[in-house]
């Protein structure tokens, strides 16, 4: 055998001298060297493996290579194998030698055993025993997921909630347009002053800004009646008066944000009821109720074709920026509505009316109303807010009602006066 790979090379066979003596002097305990009678330097028959110091761990570390070895191996090729240690007990550790002092037993470390799972040499196996691996996938982070159930597309909002308060508020609206006009100003007049309140309560919630309500909310309603009673004419001068009563009014508290205070003041006033003024006057003329219910009908029905086409076939968004939830499919599909709806509301609630005029008018309405719903959008973007309010269930707020409705309003004044004139 070769002996190059245990340690230095000796002399032939030998441990040291030739006289059984150690390099480092007799061993203590040992009985003394027999003189040899034979020939200097004969060769013994069976030279002996050199076995490589190795202080036994925890002992006595003197040289004991001189010392009888009672139970190691005699040659390499006789070392014992390691026993393969049982499941779930510590890792295992080199097999002790003879002449090594055992191992003292060790205090429980929680990182030296090993983690429950199959053994590498092992299959796993499922198991139905709840808390495995099986019901438990963090367990084996190997182990291939499930795929996700796909989910459904949601419209965000309580669709139920929704159509029952839209069905409501049509039911109001409609009967009292056609029943008595002046109730129905009087709609109008309610829903410009709840709109102020949530827009200005909105402002001082998050940015600070004071518009005053008070004048805002008289100036507003008196606005809706001076249109419906005097026409353009009377809306321009609520108008004006609405916004010196505004800068007024600011001058009792200190000045300290002043001009922030009064310039959203002032949008306030033509934002809402100045706008909302448009549909009183479309009420004044002869078939003034079927107007409104037209202008009513075009934005509704705007609005559904884009919410429905957009859910449907949406992949283009339109602003994303502003509103991520519009894209250009919802907004072909508000043109295609609004174009078809605004011909058959032309032909026959109109008087004098054409189903071409009818096209033209549902685009300027399927572009105005996409347009202020991106404008408020963009407003509560600003704020940092979803809803305007929460008091129409379904909707958000009563602004969140008006959004498309505001800006379409003088659109539609205009080109009924064009096509048909104002009486």
């Amino acid at each position: 055998m070769n002996d190059s790979s245990w340690g230095a090379p000796q002399q032939a066979g030998y441990w040291g001298p030739a006289d059984g003596s150690s390099a480092r002097g007799p061993v203590p305990g040992a009985a003394p060297a027999a003189p040899d009678h034979g020939a200097q330097g004969a060769q013994q028959t069976r030279p002996m493996a050199i076995v490589p110091e190795v202080p036994a761990p925890g002992g006595n570390q003197e040289d004991d290579r001189g010392a009888a070895l009672t139970g190691g191996p005699l040659f390499r090729d006789e070392t014992p194998q390691p026993q393969p240690q049982p499941y779930g007990t510590p890792h295992a550790q080199p097999h002790p030698r003879s002449y090594d002092a055992q191992p003292q037993p060790q205090a429980y470390d929680p990182q030296s055993y090993e983690a429950p799972g199959p053994r590498p040499y092992e299959t796993p196996q499922p198991s139905p025993v709840p808390g495995t691996a099986q019901q438990n996938p963090e367990l084996m982070p190997d182990a291939p997921q499930p795929a996700p159930a796909p989910q459904k597309k949601s419209a965000g909002r309580d669709l139920g909630a929704a159509i029952g308060v839209g069905l409501g508020l049509g039911v109001v609206i409609i009967a009292s347009l056609f029943i008595v006009k002046a109730v129905f100003v009087g709609v109008i007049a309610v829903a410009v002053v709840v709109g102020l309140w949530e827009l200005t309560k909105r402002l001082e919630e998050r940015k600070g800004i004071r518009a005053p309500l008070v004048p805002l909310a008289v100036g507003g309603a008196a606005m809706v009646v001076a249109g419906y009673v005097r026409d353009a004419e009377g809306a321009w001068v609520a108008m004006a008066l609405t916004t010196l009563a505004v800068l007024v009014w600011r001058m009792t508290q200190p000045p300290e944000g002043y001009l922030k205070d009064v310039t959203a003041g002032v949008f306030a006033a033509f934002y809402v009821p100045f706008l909302a003024t448009f549909v009183a006057m479309m009420l004044t003329a002869d078939d003034g109720p079927f107007r409104v219910l037209t202008f009513l009908i075009l934005t509704v029905v705007s609005d559904t074709g884009a919410y429905a086409v957009g859910w449907r076939f949406g992949r283009h968004k339109l602003a994303p920026r502003i509103s991520p939830g519009k894209t250009r499919e919802g907004l072909f599909g508000a043109v295609a509505f609004a174009m078809v709806a605004g011909a058959l509301c032309m032909q026959f609630l109109i008087d004098d009316g054409a189903w071409w005029q009818g096209l033209v008018l549902g685009l300027a309405v399927a572009a105005s109303a996409t347009l202020g719903d991106l404008g408020e959008s963009m407003i509560k973007r600003d704020l940092g807010i979803k809803d305007m309010g929460t008091l129409l269930p379904g909707h958000g707020g009563i602004m969140d009602r008006l959004d498309s409705l505001l800006p379409t309003a003088p659109v539609v004044w205009l080109l009924l006066v064009v096509f048909v004139g104002s009486a």
